[in-house]
């Protein structure tokens, strides 16, 4: 229902960036039975609940193996350290992501090297990746971390081979992108190993923190599991130093239940995206984001024109009831921790103009036409202004 001000003006209801508890309410009893089960077991580390998870969610991406970790974070130090990633290594990466991505990297010893990303698409720059690669750069790169950012799988058949050439190996960052495929196959499936994040604001989302890591690799699979374990194979025996990074067995039974819906939902959000392609179609000032196959829509988010002012435009919707986020405001090679790397302001230009022109607008499963007909309205109004 539309309200009404005090002077018989239409005013939008709150319509938020995302709204889990609709999610919830439509799996209530299912996974209320599911919890419970899990809670009179009283096993709630590890054991079978757990292993079924990652079963399940290694043939739902088509890997042989899936190890089950704390969070999407830690998923990405495991691969790194299973690797042999450390001091007086580079790794290639992109400057436009959650800090997670390169603060791994910084985590285990080695260094971030950037590369910029494609107007367009908001990932890597994979033609200047293959520059960079060519320029000699030394030491070789130990390994690629591309991203899927918003859900877009990037270019992997391109990437792969790029980095078959150089025999580096790929890390694929798929925390925004849980399902997102690639002419036909799931991303995560590509590269040596893929790295996911549950955590709840994911396409496949927990009740908390969580993660996995995806590989074809036996040996891999093995070392990340004994990673996650302190570094132990076996209970009281440390092979190397590991950490505590394990998925519990209630949030492992929740994935479960959520799985088997993950594709009806990513199909929605589909829906939800095109549905803001046609509305915003006619509006000026805005660079739409691209769609393509096997996009999964994570978030929702466009571009405005370099005279538009962003933060004022949010912060008119926000008092407007709409719900918007900035991902992100601050390029990875300009934030204080990593200035030692030094790199200066137009090393990275076009994520460093997209960081201040990008928009995210509410996306999630559940939101109706209504509610984005009403956030197309408001920006039209907004940006006329």
């Amino acid at each position: 229902m539309l309200r009404r001000d005090i002077f018989g003006r239409e005013r939008v209801n709150s319509i938020p960036l995302l709204d889990l508890a609709q999610q919830y309410q439509g799996l209530q009893q299912q996974l209320d039975h599911t919890v419970l089960k899990v809670m009179a077991s009283g096993r709630y580390i590890g054991g079978e609940t757990v292993t079924t998870f990652e079963r399940e969610f290694a043939d739902y991406l088509g890997t042989e193996h899936c190890v089950s970790c704390n969070s999407g974070t830690d998923a990405l130090f495991l691969a790194l350290r299973a690797l042999d990633i450390g001091p007086d290594d580079l790794v290639v990466t992109t400057p436009f992501t959650f800090i997670a991505t390169v603060e791994m990297i910084s985590a285990v010893g080695a260094t971030p090297v950037f590369v910029d990303i494609e107007a367009e698409t908001f990932n890597l720059d994979l033609n200047q990746l293959a520059n960079l690669l060519d320029s000699s750069i030394t030491p070789k790169p130990k390994a690629i971390l591309p991203v899927h950012l918003f859900g877009r799988p990037l270019d992997m058949t391109a990437l792969m081979a790029l980095a078959a050439a150089y025999e580096i190996p790929v890390i694929e960052d798929c925390a925004q992108a849980t399902g997102a495929t690639w002419q036909g196959q799931r991303v995560g499936s590509f590269g040596t190993m893929g790295c996911f994040s549950f955590f709840p604001t994911k396409n496949l989302g927990a009740f908390g923190d969580g993660g996995a890591i995806a590989t074809d690799n036996p040996q891999l699979a093995q070392r990340l599991r004994s990673l996650k374990e302190h570094g132990a194979t076996r209970r009281y025996y440390h092979e190397e130093i590991g950490i505590n990074s394990r998925l519990d067995a209630l949030q492992a039974a929740i994935l479960s239940v959520k799985l088997g819906h993950l594709n009806e939902w990513n199909q929605q959000r589909r829906q939800v995206a095109h549905r803001y392609q046609q509305l915003l179609a006619p509006l000026p000032d805005l660079q739409l984001p691209q769609d393509v196959p096997g996009h999964v829509w994570n978030q929702y988010s466009l571009r405005l024109a370099p005279h538009q002012d962003r933060d004022r435009l949010r912060s008119r919707l926000q008092d407007q009831g709409v719900g918007t986020m900035v991902y992100y405001p601050t390029p990875l090679h300009s934030q204080p921790v990593y200035r030692h790397l030094g790199y200066v302001a137009g090393d990275f230009p076009v994520t460093e103009a997209v960081c201040s022109q990008v928009l995210s607008l509410p996306m999630f499963p559940e939101l109706q036409a209504q509610q984005q007909e009403q956030v197309m309205y408001r920006l039209k109004e907004l940006i006329g202004e």
